[in-house]
Formats: structure tokens, C-alpha cells, sequence
């Protein structure tokens, strides 16, 4: 896989359970489900992660062989696309509804793409397995495997079967001098490789006024004020209703195996163009990974007072959720901002590779508790004890205490804006675990003395005494 995450396709009829499995693998409910078939369009892609082994899953829209209807035809266009990109396909099918002729004609479709197929039964909760996968050996794909997406079972036997082709997720790349990995991503023609020549010097890579012109991530190497960089350009992705050309079927996928590779992203929208959900959502998967972001604005020369208003009002209304991350006004073009943005970069790797010490992080928690103690829970108070550091890129730091299962979200988020004043943690998702300790104390019964005994039945005959 040469450093890089395999891609599992979910395909199959509208309605048989991918979305529920999707949001199943990936831990998250970016999917929508409902019980409404075709109510997935577009190809969704997302993170997963199982025993050791990190992949990529991307949810397709029902298929829907010859029903002439114009919104399945979309949907089969995008499914051929996550196809394409596949390294294995999960092929799935409905227990309750048995074979169709629905399934028979995908069936000899996914044929014509010579890649690993497993079939995958789904809403078998409670069926004996012979009798959950009986009706689909004609579909000439081997034994099934039956799994209920809704409840979990059977997930994991079908993961460590189709994962174990694939090797375990490869040690982190490692650079000689701390060469800090830029990937620059965003929607086509906002000006990326223009930004990477720009802080080159030189045309290494081809920028054009014409959407999809770079067709791959693209790693170039240079020095920047006397710091190793690697910058990588990613392949533009546009809404993906648009992508038509085959050679541009694989520019996803790319663009998250080089934010996986990074150390800072650089995410660039257009100043001149609306932020769409395109641009949420591939900055949200950023988030996701842990990765420092900054956020370049491009293109900003061009536009007077008014559109310049407009922008900002746009950046703020739309990418709420990137409070933490650096915010920069450019132009790629001309040079202007660039400075200041290479700055935030080298800030960003810093904070994102920053070794924290337990008593300096005890001690920012001690402060932060100290002037906004965590709210009670029925009446009792919640401890934070200590705190240390768990890993970095992301940086992660792990609080221990009692009840810490039971803290507020918003004391929670209190606590990581508190850890990024403190260490200047720039530009970084920082992400907090809480573990709470065993009580040694519990479930052990207090013995009592024998004259402990004795006064407790003295005082228990007093009372009987007084109620008399």
C-alpha cells in the first residue's frame, strides 16, 4: 500500500443497510440513514480504524440497475467512481428481502472490475447463519458473511477476514532534520499550486485558470526560513456531482492519504467564491484525523470593502466549528500574506509535535480547575486529579479523576481552549481523554471491631428504648 490507507467501497441496492454500516465503521453519523430507498446521492468517505489496521470507507448511493429514473443514474455514476477507486468491495445484500434480480444484475456487474468482492448479508440479527446466506450462493461470490449493520454483530469476524491483506496501518513517515509535511487541499481553481510556486520561486507545478488540473498529490521539497519543508499539492476536489473525467475518479481518495501523511494542512477556499459544503465537510475529515489546520483565504487582492465583508461573513458562518485554527487573507498570486501564513505553518508543527510534561499539564489543569471548578452531579463534586500527555500529531493529553465520565461537554471544551492558551497549541484539535480510577474502597465491606460491635448494640437498644 506504499504508506497508504487501503479503500473499502460499501455498494448494493438503496436501502439494504451501507449508510448504517458506514456510520458503523467509521464511528461517526456522517451518513444519513433512514428507512427511504435512494436516500444517499453522493459518495461519502470516512476514517475507520480496526485492531490495529486504519482504512478508508466510502458509502455509495443505492443501486439501481436499468430504472431509468434520472437520480439513480447519479447515483450509480458516483458509485462507479468509489469502484474505481476500491481496493476491496463489501457487496452488500438484505437477509429479509432475500435475492433479487436487483442484486443478480450488480452482481455480475462488480465482475467487470476484477477486485476482491465479499458479500455481505446484512440485517441477519437472529437468522442461523445457513439459513441467513442459503438464498445468495447463486450470486457466485463464495460464503457470505452475515452481519446486522444496526447491531454490530458479525462486524468484526468480516473485518478480520477482508483485512488481512492488507498490513498493519505503517509507523508514521519519518524525515531527517524535522522536515515539516504540508498538504495544501481545497476545491479546484482556488489557487493551490499557484500558492506552492509562489513560495518556491519557481513553476514546479502546472497552474492554470482551468478547473482539475492537477491530477494527483504532488511532493516537492524546499527550504523556508532555514526549516525543511515537503509541500504537498493534492488534486483538486470539486462538488461531486461534477466529477465526469475518469482521470480525475481517484483525486479524493489522494487528497485523505495526504492529509493523513501531514503535519499541517493548509486548506485554501476562494475569497471570490462562496465556502460550500465541500469545503465543511473536507475540513471537518481534517479535524477529524487530528491534523493542525490553517485556513487560507485566497484571492483576497481582487476584491473591494464591500466583497471583502461578504467573505469574512462567509468564513465565519460557515466554518464555525474552526475557531481554533489560523485564519489568513492571501494572494497566491501576488505574494501578499504569505509571510505571516509560513509562520503559522512552522507555529502549527511546533504545537502539533510539542512534548508536554505531567507536572506542567497538572499544573494548567490545577489552575483551570481552580478558576472554574466543574459543576456537581447530584450533589457531588467532580475531582480532576492529574494530567498527562498521551501522544502527539495530534496532541492528545489524558485527565484522570472520579466521574469524569459525567463532565459537561462545554467544561470539556473549557479545558482543551484552557490546554491551548496555556502550551500554545496553534492551529491544533486538540483532543482530551478522561479516564476515572478505580475506587480501592469499593466493595469492600468495614469490618467491624468487636467494640464496635458492642457500642452499636447499646445504641441500638437506647433508640428501641426511646420509641417504646
Amino acid at each position: 500500500m506504499d504508506n497508504q490507507f487501503p479503500t473499502i467501497a460499501l455498494v448494493g441496492r438503496p436501502n439494504v443497510g451501507k449508510s448504517t454500516l458506514f456510520n458503523r465503521l467509521t464511528g461517526t453519523r456522517d451518513a444519513l440513514v433512514a428507512d427511504l430507498p435512494g436516500l444517499t446521492r453522493d459518495r461519502q468517505y470516512g476514517y475507520a480504524e480496526f485492531e490495529g489496521k486504519h482504512f478508508i470507507v466510502v458509502d455509495t448511493g443505492g443501486l439501481m440497475p436499468d430504472s431509468g429514473d434520472a437520480l439513480a443514474a447519479l447515483a450509480e455514476e458516483q458509485a462507479q467512481i468509489a469502484l474505481e477507486e476500491a481496493d476491496h468491495i463489501l457487496f452488500l445484500v438484505d437477509a429479509h428481502k432475500g435475492r433479487l434480480g436487483a442484486d443478480e444484475s450488480i452482481a455480475r456487474h462488480l465482475r467487470k472490475f476484477k477486485k476482491p468482492v465479499t458479500l455481505v448479508v446484512n440485517k441477519a440479527e437472529g437468522q442461523i447463519k445457513t439459513q441467513a446466506v442459503a438464498d445468495f450462493y447463486t450470486l457466485g461470490y463464495g460464503e457470505a458473511t452475515p452481519i446486522s449493520a444496526e447491531k454490530g454483530d458479525g462486524i468484526p469476524v468480516l473485518l478480520r477476514e477482508i483485512l488481512k491483506e492488507f498490513p498493519e496501518t505503517p509507523e508514521p513517515e519519518k524525515d531527517e532534520d524535522d522536515t515539516i509535511r504540508v498538504a495544501i487541499i481545497g476545491r479546484p481553481n482556488v489557487g493551490k499550486s499557484t500558492l506552492i510556486n509562489k513560495l518556491l520561486g519557481e513553476e514546479r507545478v502546472v497552474a492554470a485558470d482551468q478547473p482539475g488540473t492537477t491530477r494527483d498529490s504532488i511532493a516537492v521539497k524546499f527550504d523556508y526560513a532555514g526549516r525543511k519543508h515537503t509541500l504537498i499539492d493534492t488534486a483538486g476536489i470539486r462538488r461531486r456531482s461534477k466529477v465526469e473525467e475518469v482521470i480525475e475518479k481517484f483525486s479524493i481518495v489522494k487528497t485523505l492519504q495526504a492529509i493523513e501523511r501531514a503535519h499541517v494542512v493548509i486548506a485554501v477556499v476562494d475569497a471570490q467564491n462562496d465556502i460550500g459544503e465541500q469545503d465543511a465537510r473536507l475540513m471537518g475529515l481534517v479535524a477529524h484525523r487530528g491534523r493542525a489546520l490553517i485556513l487560507a483565504v485566497n484571492k483576497w487582492d481582487g476584491l473591494d470593502k464591500a466583497d471583502r465583508e461578504k467573505a469574512t461573513y462567509h468564513v465565519t458562518l460557515k466554518l464555525p466549528f474552526l475557531e481554533y485554527a489560523p485564519l489568513h487573507y492571501i494572494s497566491a498570486k501576488a505574494g501578499t500574506g504569505l509571510p505571516k501564513l509560513m509562520k503559522d505553518v512552522q507555529d502549527c508543527y511546533a504545537a502539533t509535535m510539542r512534548e508536554m510534561k505531567t507536572p506542567e499539564l497538572t499544573r494548567a489543569l490545577e489552575q483551570a480547575v481552580e478558576s472554574n471548578p466543574p459543576p456537581a452531579v447530584m450533589g457531588r463534586r467532580i475531582k480532576l486529579r492529574y494530567a498527562h500527555q498521551g501522544g502527539n500529531n495530534p496532541p492528545v493529553i489524558v485527565v484522570h479523576g472520579n466521574q469524569t465520565d459525567k463532565l459537561a461537554t462545554h467544561y470539556k471544551r473549557y479545558l482543551a481552549n484552557r490546554f491551548r492558551e496555556i502550551f500554545k497549541l496553534k492551529g491544533v484539535p486538540l483532543a482530551l481523554v478522561f479516564k476515572t480510577g478505580d475506587n480501592p474502597f469499593k466493595d469492600k465491606k468495614n469490618e467491624l471491631t468487636p467494640r464496635q460491635v458492642k457500642k452499636k448494640q447499646r445504641l441500638m437498644a437506647r433508640t428501641k428504648k426511646r420509641y417504646k
